[in-house]
């Protein structure tokens, strides 16, 4: 378990993306400069945070945490996300699941009903392999050591060749000014494509998000179909998504 302390450092690394370790001493004066830098090598070696002479940084400049670290957050929220995901779900018809650690979720929350399910995620593949009615099908490409998922030239091409009536996708970002946005170009590249291809989209993310912005915007607000939330959107959220046709959930 971390430390309350090394919460606060977290959170304000996270929100300012650079700190100085001058900035951490100051923030807690009562303890010494070995502590401090204890906390941040158990910050990094959590995934959370990237050192540097004099400072640290925010792994979200570098893309996503990895996926382990993801694996360990908002669990509640995500299971929250996938039963409200589940409403939409039909029989007989083909879905999407993004490598998202929420589509793991949902994976694993999911009945064992006729469906064609495609996905850019081995271990949402895996997962789903302990159902019996599910024709599921690993898209092709390179994996991401760091975010386990598959992406490239060919994970595009192939893509290019399914039909989706339903894709859902995870989100690492969102905001009223740029959208919906991840962490890799990779990503971004397959995500555009599966809403683009499919018939309904589905954007997922719980209430965190909404202060996080990441490199690459895959979707305005008037790309998705729906978005399902953990907890209420901020109102100044709500009004936009309105504004674009985006139906929260």
């Amino acid at each position: 378990m971390y430390s309350i302390r090394q919460e606060q450092m977290r959170e304000y690394i996270e929100k300012k993306n650079v700190a100085t370790i001058k900035e951490l001493r100051a923030m807690f004066p009562d303890v010494s400069l070995m502590t401090i830098h204890r906390d941040l090598d158990a910050l990094q070696s959590s995934g959370y945070v990237v050192k540097f002479r004099g400072g640290v940084k925010s792994v979200r400049l570098e893309g996503d945490p990895e996926f382990n670290v993801r694996m360990r957050e908002n669990n509640v929220g995500k299971s929250l996300i996938a039963q409200k995901a589940l409403e939409l779900i039909q029989p007989h018809t083909a879905i999407f699941l993004d490598a998202s650690t929420t589509n793991l979720a949902l994976a694993k929350a999911l009945p064992d009903i006729n469906l064609h399910i495609f996905t850019t995620g081995p271990s949402i593949a895996l997962e789903l392999c302990r159902l019996h009615n599910p024709v599921v099908t690993l898209c092709c490409g390179t994996i991401n050591r760091k975010n386990l998922a598959l992406s490239g030239q060919n994970t595009l091409q192939m893509l290019q060749g399914i039909n989706i009536d339903m894709a859902f996708i995870g989100v690492s970002g969102c905001s009223v000014d740029v959208g919906f946005t991840c962490g890799t170009e990779g990503d971004m590249l397959v995500k555009r494509l599966v809403i683009q291809k499919a018939r309904t989209s589905v954007a997922m993310c719980d209430q965190e998000k909404f202060n996080c912005l990441m490199p690459y915007t895959f979707a305005k607000l008037s790309d998705v179909d729906y978005l399902i939330c953990d907890s209420a959107v901020p109102e100044t959220f709500a009004r936009a998504a309105k504004t674009a046709g985006l139906n929260i959930l």
